[in-house]
């Protein structure tokens, strides 16, 4: 990845963190927002959109992520299908495609939050969480779906699961007698992907130590 990245004539980031292994390599650094900076939504494993809403303000010249790449698309000559003014106007066209999609699929697409597509900025606002697929109620109000499938069937056309066979391909490096264990990678509980965020917090170390091995007490004597 170094080297692909070393030979890139132009590399853009955008990041919250001034140094990380990427931006090492940045010929462009964008300052992006952090969690807590940033206003939108976000929709979780259980297809739960929820309004996300900023509690720090902007330090610096930092921007969220709709705003950079609007800007940089007006800059390339993409200015008028980016016009977005507010994270709303984003939310609106999500909303939209997603019933195009429904739609070129038959059907079959589950994602479905076609009839958020007018919700207003004041809506927008005080939207509160709901799970997709969204549809309207005869009394003219919006409901989500709490069950995917509930009354059975799957995502094809006539509702049939699709049963595919496959074949298991091994990985290309396998254990031997002088590599005889196999390591499954993972994190640390309290550290946050590749620790870029956290790594230099001493309260998400309380081991003291970011790398370790964990396995079972009989494996060192083996």
């Amino acid at each position: 990845m170094r080297e692909a990245l070393a030979r890139c004539p132009t590399v853009i980031v955008s990041d919250c963190m001034a140094e990380t292994d990427t931006t090492a390599y940045a010929d462009i650094l964008l300052p992006a927002a952090g969690w807590g900076e940033k206003d939108g939504t976000v929709t979780n494993s259980e297809r739960c959109i929820s309004r996300q809403r900023s509690f720090l303000p902007l330090p610096g010249e930092v921007k969220p992520d709709w705003w950079i790449m609007a800007n940089v698309a007006r800059e390339l000559g993409y200015g008028e299908a980016f016009g977005y003014q507010r994270p709303a106007d984003i939310f609106r066209e999500h909303a939209a495609l997603s019933g195009i999609a429904v739609q070129a699929s038959g059907g079959c697409r589950q994602f479905d939050i076609d009839c958020l597509k007018t919700l207003s900025d004041s809506e927008y606002d005080q939207f509160e969480p709901l799970q997709w697929p969204v549809s309207v109620t005869p009394e003219g109000g919006i409901a989500g779906t709490r069950r995917l499938f509930g009354q059975g069937g799957f995502a094809t056309p006539d509702g049939r699961a699709r049963m595919v066979p496959i074949h298991t391909v091994s990985v290309g490096q396998q254990p031997s007698p002088a590599q005889p264990l196999v390591v499954n990678a993972g994190r640390i509980r309290d550290q946050w992907h590749t620790m870029t965020r956290t790594a230099l917090a001493p309260s998400c170390s309380p081991t003291g130590r970011s790398r370790l091995l964990r396995c079972t007490p009989t494996m060192p004597r083996r």
